[in-house]
């Protein structure tokens, strides 16, 4: 499936426009219905649309938080623009115009449709997690804190949207316990946490791997692609078969996951007896650059 997102842009726009679709109707259903509040910079417009209903007494006649989320989202659409690359700014205005749209069109059940706060908590947190990370690995965003999350990312070693996403809530969450209760901050929190993790695990760009790539001829358009095509460095290195004794040229690049089956089709495409290894979860120093594709 990531093979063929990486390779057609309008199938990787299509999946991030769904991922948006399951991500606001996990919020309204799940996690709105109990009183509690999603992550980054939406759960910050559930806060105060909640101040504006309960504390002013207004009575919109829709839900103001996609409406206010849209609005927050054009300075750090600018900061994206300028950092992020014009095609990551198209897809994720489209995806975060789709995302308000849906959170002002899908309506909130009256109960909640899992009576069980725990349950509804978790299962929230890991359908709109795993929707948040499918999101981000066709090169979209929903918009709010996932791109200041996205830009450090790209710029620090070592950090992840989902770790980004922790920190930012923690203010978010102890301001409902201030204003709100405890249980409100609790559950709200559990719901984060699991989302959270659950961006990490299938944001795929956010993980590390390593290749080790065997091949017994010389085929100088290989580590050309991986320069020209991937924008990533490769070592080579002469090396002899321990049971054949037989000379073969080993390549060592690192990337992301979401390279591999790119990086994997071209080399089967060039020598097809090639043998290579995956390593993943590596850690990578100096200067490697995080792609968003």
């Amino acid at each position: 499936m990531f093979g063929k997102l990486s390779h057609n842009r309008w199938l990787k726009l299509c999946v991030g426009v769904l991922g948006a679709l399951v991500v606001a109707t996990s919020i309204n259903l799940f996690v709105v219905p109990h009183g509690l509040y999603t992550s980054g910079l939406l759960g910050f417009c559930q806060l105060i649309r909640t101040i504006l209903v309960q504390k002013l007494g207004l009575t919109p006649a829709f839900d103001v938080a996609g409406i206010l989320y849209l609005l927050l989202n054009i300075p750090l659409l600018l900061l994206a623009w300028k950092n992020l690359g014009r095609a990551f700014v198209v897809r994720t205005l489209i995806c975060t115009v789709s995302c308000s749209v849906f959170l002002t069109v899908i309506p909130v059940p009256a109960e909640p449709i899992i009576e069980d706060l725990l349950t509804s908590c978790l299962l929230g947190g890991i359908v709109c997690g795993f929707a948040g990370g499918l999101i981000l690995t066709c090169g979209c965003s929903s918009g709010g804190l996932d791109i200041l999350g996205l830009y450090l990312s790209k710029k620090g070693k070592g950090f992840t949207v989902g770790k980004f996403s922790i920190s930012c809530n923690a203010v978010l969450y102890t301001l409902c316990l201030v204003l709100f209760d405890a249980t409100t901050a609790i559950y709200s929190t559990i719901y984060t946490v699991f989302s959270s993790l659950f961006v990490d695990r299938f944001h795929q760009q956010s993980i590390t791997v390593q290749v080790l790539i065997f091949t017994k001829e010389n085929h100088p358009e290989l580590p050309q692609f991986i320069m020209e095509q991937l924008d990533r460095g490769v070592t080579c290195w002469e090396g002899r078969g321990g049971y054949t004794g037989q000379p073969l040229e080993v390549l060592c690049v690192c990337l992301n996951k979401y390279e591999i089956e790119t990086l994997r089709r071209e080399v089967l495409r060039i020598d097809p007896h090639a043998f290579f290894i995956v390593q993943e979860g590596v850690q990578v120093g100096g200067n490697f650059e995080k792609h968003l594709n």
